[in-house]
């Protein structure tokens, strides 16, 4: 049952870039309607089961929640434009940059970098500059969505931070909830002002923004919740490494897209130094106190290209 769910939640995430780039809505329409759907789906359960929690949030829960929420917001303008502009998989590639980027703020923030975490981030940021390169000989455009996917993975870290910090005290149904609600309603003031529609779209747009949230906003997210509970951080996050591959092989399939070999050397790079920063960013948790270790709550499963 675990390699099953495991199979579902990757192929759940995987399709989530594919979709919307092949999505005819606005960007940030796509965005607002799968935060607003997802919330709701969540939400119902949520607000039945956790009335107590959602009326005694602190000032300081509500502060991690806007910060996690705005992140979010911008995360999913970056990254969705970027599908518009560059390839599936070079976006998704470098969104999935996440969990360098969070181990780069750790280092900011004063934390110490294993030399194999760094020597992951080296490795990755090879992968970057080969993705970028070969973008730019193709077209400015793509370079310009390969930038948009970079901060749209910053902000993931961001969002995942501010996350983790949000989950020390409150449950996931709650969390999502008002974080995806929260989202929803600063993503439809975004469309507000830059004047896109959020309705008067074809059935079709309307099939490809049910299906992504469905898939990856519910069954993605969903699995890998769950997985956090009977398998480790380590592994769960090595699993969402899939998505990067996935998602290539989804546009390729779907979408006809087709690379330079050299890109694909890329995305490899990616892959390999994310997984080597994933570890080692693993063993300096392990190595903490067991108080510590026993007050932390699981953070939320890497968005990825998501």
């Amino acid at each position: 049952m675990t390699i099953f769910l495991s199979v579902l939640g990757v192929i759940g995430v995987s399709a989530s870039g594919p979709i919307m780039a092949a999505t005819a809505a606005p960007v940030l329409a796509i965005a607002f309607w799968r935060n607003l759907l997802g919330a709701v789906l969540m939400g119902g359960p949520a607000l039945v089961s956790k009335r107590a929690e959602f009326l005694a949030l602190t000032s300081a829960e509500y502060r991690r929640l806007g910060i996690a929420a705005v992140a979010l917001a911008l995360h999913f303008a970056c990254f969705i434009t970027a599908l518009k502009l560059t390839s599936v998989a070079a976006a998704t590639a470098l969104v999935c940059l996440q969990v360098a980027w969070i181990a780069l703020f750790d280092a900011l923030l004063g934390s110490r970098p294993q030399a194999s975490v760094v020597a992951g981030l080296g490795v990755a940021f090879v992968g970057v500059v080969i993705i970028t390169g070969f973008d730019l000989s193709l077209s400015g455009e793509a370079l310009l969505g390969d930038l948009l996917a970079l901060a749209g993975g910053a902000l993931a870290a961001v969002y995942q931070m501010a996350g983790a910090a949000a989950r020390r005290t409150l449950s996931t149904g709650t969390y999502t909830t008002l974080c995806y609600g929260a989202c929803a309603v600063i993503l439809v003031a975004l469309c507000a002002a830059t004047r896109q529609p959020i309705v008067g779209f074809s059935p079709a747009a309307w099939a490809g923004i049910l299906a992504v949230t469905l898939l990856a906003q519910i069954m993605g997210h969903s699995v890998f919740n769950h997985l956090l509970a009977v398998m480790s951080p380590l592994v769960v996050s090595m699993i969402i490494l899939l998505e990067i591959p996935g998602a290539a092989i989804l546009a390729a399939v779907f979408l006809g897209e087709q690379l330079p070999l050299g890109t694909y050397g890329g995305l490899v790079l990616i892959l390999v130094g994310l997984a080597v920063v994933i570890r080692g960013q693993q063993r300096r948790k392990a190595r903490r106190s067991p108080v510590d270790e026993g007050t932390a709550v699981a953070p939320p499963p890497a968005l990825g290209g998501e």
